[in-house]
This record gives C-alpha cells, structure tokens and sequence, in this order.
C-alpha cells in the first residue's frame, strides 16, 4: 500500500531546483513567453488559453498583438472587431471580459501587479490572477492549472479525482512553489505536465521529478489522478434560418449576453428540448459544456429576421461566425451544391 503524502514528503526544495534547471533547458518557445514579460501577453495568452490548447492559440495570439499591439489598443478596439477576432476559439464569454478588463486596465493606466487586486478584474478569477502575477510580476503565486494538478497528484499518489482533492492539491502545490523564480517554476510545472506528465503515456524516465514521484514508484502512473465522473448532459434543439438573397446570406448578431454572446450568428428562435417540425436542409451536431445541441438548419425564403445584414456566400469566412454557425453555414452550402440545378 502506498504512503500517504503526508507520511513521504517529498524534498520541495530540491524537487524545484531540478525542474527549473529542466526548464532552462527545454522550455517550450511561445510567443507570449520572454525574459522580460509584458503583462498584456501575459494576461492574454492566459485569457485565451483557457480549455483551449497551445497549437490552437498560438497563430491567433499572433494575430492578436499584431493588430492590437499594446491594450490601450485593444481597449480602443470596437468589440464587434474583437468579438470577430475571437470568432473559433470557443467560450466567447471570455472574449467578453476580455474587452472589458483591457478598459479598466486602460483607464487605470496598467495592470495591477498584485494577485489580489488582479482578481478585482473583470474575468480575472484565481488561477488567471495568480498566474499573472506570478509570470509578469515575480510574486511568489501558487499557480495551480489541469496539468498543475496532475503533476502535484501523481508526484503525492492521490488516487481521488481532482474535483475532490484540489485543496489538498493546492496546499501540496504551495509547498514545492519556490520563492524566488515563482513565475519560471509555474511555467515549468505547465510545461511538464504537458509534454511529459501527460494524461496519457507519460514520459517518465524523462521526467525532473521522477525521483519523488510516489505515481511512478507504484508502477502505474497514469492511475492516478483518478478520472472524474462523467455526467450524461442534457440535449437540446435549435433552427438556424438560412434566408439567401442576390449571392448573399442574412446574418444577425446574438444578443451582448448569454450563450455565444455578441457573436455573428443566423437567425432562430431559442433552443429547445424538441426538434422542429419542419424539414431540415442539414443539422449540425455541437456540444457546449453543459448540453449538447442538434441545430437544425431550415430554408426560409421570406424576409430577413432581425436587425442584421447580407453577408456575401463567398466572403462567408470573413464574417467572423463562432465554430457552430460556421459549421451551419458549410453545411448550408454544401447543400446548395448539392442540390444545385
């Protein structure tokens, strides 16, 4: 039976010191990273990385410091622009604070370099806060994300589900946090569990920690954590309209709060537990974090609904539709072709 964390505490100390000499050596090179961090890239790549991965967000962080080099920029940018830039990312309520918190930043001149006041912002909750000010600012932050948790409950063999262990995971994640370097050893500590403490397959001969990982010393690793319970989600229904006129589709834009807010959408009525009961031209399967969705596309030939404009079918790509409605909208002209005369 294995020990208990509390009864094999492993040598933070020296487990940190040998992760960050790692890190010096096989850092990942991501453009929000420097030797000199600007908190603008900082807080950015953390806004835009939130459940959504690296290989995603890095081309799009590119383009976003390009046409929005410093946040006073952004902060003067019209949302519509930004909420379009957004457009594929997915969680668009993050693309909404991030308009907001880059105002206040604005107007108040800078970030705040505390994690305390960094949680004052808006969309800013703890795990971003501390990250901040921990990569940007040097404080010496727990900074605890899913692949920290991973790496501290592999290296502590806790068996439970990280839903149900995260205090003690965060109290473990704080001891082996270093004073000095607290932004360095947070991004050692991302990097590991994402190249080598994997949910799957984890490389650990290759691993800094291997000596006091109590997971690797059980000879099965990737028991632990264990998975959390997954919950059937409910599912639903919806009508996307697809009225065409002169080569062009109308388009509207959700309303500013809400699922997919402020977002180019097509028009329809709200979701809904019952399919339509009128004929689809296609459906489009998606799942959100709470439910998942058949959104039934149906051509309606009458007026347009809604305040909103013709959107041309070959300039589609550009009017920044979240993956859903774009996913619609594909669906919408490969029926098209198809039934083209």
């Amino acid at each position: 039976m294995l020990a208990s964390a509390a009864e094999r505490p492993t040598s933070s100390m020296h487990a940190a010191a040998r992760l960050l000499d790692h890190y010096d050596q096989h850092r990942r090179r991501l453009p929000w990273r420097s030797d000199r961090p600007d908190p603008y890239h900082v807080w950015l790549s953390e806004v835009m990385l939130q459940q959504t991965t690296v290989v995603t967000v890095t081309p799009r962080f590119r383009r976003f410091i390009q046409r929005w080099p410093t946040i006073e920029a952004l902060a003067a940018a019209p949302p519509e622009d930004v909420l379009h830039e957004w457009a594929g990312l997915g969680y668009y309520a993050r693309a909404r604070n991030l308009i907001a918190c880059a105002s206040e930043v604005a107007a108040r001149g800078g970030f705040p370099r505390t994690e305390q006041e960094l949680r004052a912002l808006p969309g800013i909750g703890a795990y971003t806060a501390a990250a901040i000010a921990a990569i940007a600012f040097g404080e010496a932050a727990v900074v605890v994300d899913t692949n920290v948790e991973r790496v501290v409950a592999r290296l502590h063999a806790i068996e439970r589900p990280v839903a149900e262990a995260r205090p003690e995971i965060r109290r473990l994640a704080a001891a082996l946090t270093p004073a000095r370097r607290a932004g360095d050893f947070a991004q050692a500590m991302m990097d590991l569990g994402a190249t080598i403490c994997r949910p799957r397959n984890p490389d650990c001969p290759a691993c800094p920690l291997a000596p006091d990982c109590m997971a690797r010393a059980s000879g099965e690793p990737e028991r632990f954590p264990a998975p959390k319970v997954r919950r059937a989600r409910p599912h639903r229904h919806g009508i996307a309209w697809w009225t065409e006129r002169d080569g062009a589709i109308w388009l509207v834009r959700r309303p500013s709060s809400g699922l997919l807010g402020g977002m180019a959408a097509l028009p329809g009525p709200d979701w809904g537990d019952d399919p339509p009961a009128v004929p689809a031209m296609a459906t489009v399967q998606h799942g959100f974090t709470h439910f998942t969705l058949d959104l039934h596309l149906v051509a309606r030939p009458s007026a347009p609904e809604g305040e909103g404009w013709w959107q041309p079918l070959d300039q589609l790509a550009a009017a920044g539709l979240p993956t859903l409605y774009r996913r619609a909208a594909e669906a919408g002209l490969a029926h098209r072709e198809t039934h083209a005369d």
